[in-house]
């Protein structure tokens, strides 16, 4: 593992003192010269360090920095950034009178409208809305019709509840999502994650008609975790 020599290349890229990066990470100097040194922090730590720079842990623990030319340590590092989105999408919603985040509906008419609107407030603003009481709070969550039967058994004219996923490392192998591309517009597939080794997503169909593809990072715009099917 080159994580040990990582934190020191990572601290000293961003011009960061060992004291005020352990007073960010809430641990002693001593310790964080420890890991920058020969000891291998514990998990919750290393997930805090990760937190930190917005660097994947696989990074962290796999990757040598110090081979790594200026260049592209940097671009690496914007790169990972962005895929796990730290503070860099902000998602257009909109709240009812008491600041309650509402769940707007993305129906098949405004489908094609929905890739140049969806972050402009106005546009969204117009969709209709409602709220489901029995959804997570924390979470954001927007509804899309289905278009076709490439989601098959999910018919066409369903409404889905799809919840906002930021970190699009997290995304799981065979689970459903809607996928918002520059390309392709507003599809919902099963995702296989290729982020971190291809910046890529593989996008398969539940109906064996139609051939599996594949999306680049930097053509996605949008991802929501699909949730619920409602007739």
């Amino acid at each position: 593992m080159n994580l040990n020599s990582n934190l020191k290349i990572l601290r000293k890229k961003r011009g960061i003192t060992q004291e005020n990066m352990a007073d960010g990470l809430g641990i002693s100097r001593s310790k964080l010269a420890g890991y920058e040194s020969s000891i291998n922090p514990p998990l919750d730590t290393l997930v805090r360090i990760s937190d930190y720079f917005g660097v994947s842990t696989d990074i962290l623990l796999r990757e040598d920095l110090s081979s790594y030319s200026e260049f592209k340590l940097r671009e690496l590092l914007e790169t990972d950034q962005f895929l796990r989105g730290r503070k860099l999408r902000i998602l257009t919603t909109t709240v009812d009178q008491d600041g309650r985040e509402l769940i707007e509906v993305v129906s098949q008419r405004v489908k094609a409208s929905y890739m140049a609107g969806f972050s402009d407030p106005e546009f969204i603003a117009e969709l209709p809305r409602f709220s489901l009481p029995f959804l997570p709070t924390d979470r954001k969550h927007r509804v899309f019709q289905v278009d076709g039967d490439s989601m098959l058994p999910i018919q066409d004219g369903t409404w889905i509840v799809c919840e906002y996923v930021d970190d699009w490392t997290s995304i799981k192998d065979g689970e459903r999502y809607v996928i918002l591309t520059e390309q392709d517009g507003v599809t919902f597939k099963i995702a296989y994650n290729r982020i971190k080794e291809e910046q890529k997503l593989l996008l398969c169909s539940a109906n064996p008609i139609y051939v599996p593809f594949e999306v680049g990072a930097e053509q996605i715009r949008e991802v929501w975790k699909y949730r619920l099917a409602i007739s």
